[in-house]
């Protein structure tokens, strides 16, 4: 009886996170078309809104895989905190660029980062063990890239040290769903 009053509590949860973030996914896709007739800095085109559209979605429906295949919720958080700066990094990389301007190839460095995230989830096979050194190749990838730029001259220092930040945290939240799914 207890089992089920938690798996509804947990059901619950599940349900409420989902209206949260995906109303809030729709309003963040809205926000520049109520925007557009108010001012000339916001000029979207049918192309701007499908990439961003996917950009919402891609994390949304992995968030939603994670939260289907693990009760853990240390595994549940790294996930969002990683799945947020990923979207995050992409998306200010995309509009005004991490180094310079969005039009400085240096930028497409940053999607390395991702990559090797992307690829370490694999072949961790998604497991939090392997999820955690993954993070924390991401996170060292990220310092290393960070340092180039900086020997370049490109200033990226707060910013960067923000998403270390998210990928180490994920990378403990990681660990810290291995330990628990030892410890039972």
């Amino acid at each position: 009886m207890a089992g089920d009053a938690e798996n509804d509590s947990d059901r619950a949860h599940v349900v409420t996170w989902r209206v949260v973030a995906w109303s809030g996914a729709a309003l963040l896709l809205l926000a520049p078309l109520m925007a557009m007739p108010f001012t000339e800095e916001v000029r979207w085109t049918g192309s701007d809104f499908a990439v961003f559209g996917v950009m919402l979605a891609v994390p949304l429906g992995a968030l939603e895989l994670a939260v289907r295949a693990t009760r853990s919720m240390a595994y549940r958080a790294a996930v969002a905190v990683v799945l947020g700066a990923a979207f995050l990094m992409t998306w200010v990389n995309l509009a005004v660029g991490i180094i310079g301007s969005e039009d400085n190839s240096l930028n497409l460095v940053f999607f390395g980062v991702l990559a090797i995230g992307i690829v370490g989830a694999f072949i961790a096979r998604f497991q939090p063990r392997g999820m955690a050194r993954a993070m924390a190749a991401m996170a060292v990838a990220h310092i290393v890239v960070a340092v180039a730029a900086l020997i370049g001259g490109h200033v990226t220092v707060v910013l960067t040290g923000s998403f270390v930040g998210a990928w180490f945290l994920s990378a403990w939240l990681f660990r810290r769903a291995a330990k628990d799914q030892t410890a039972v």
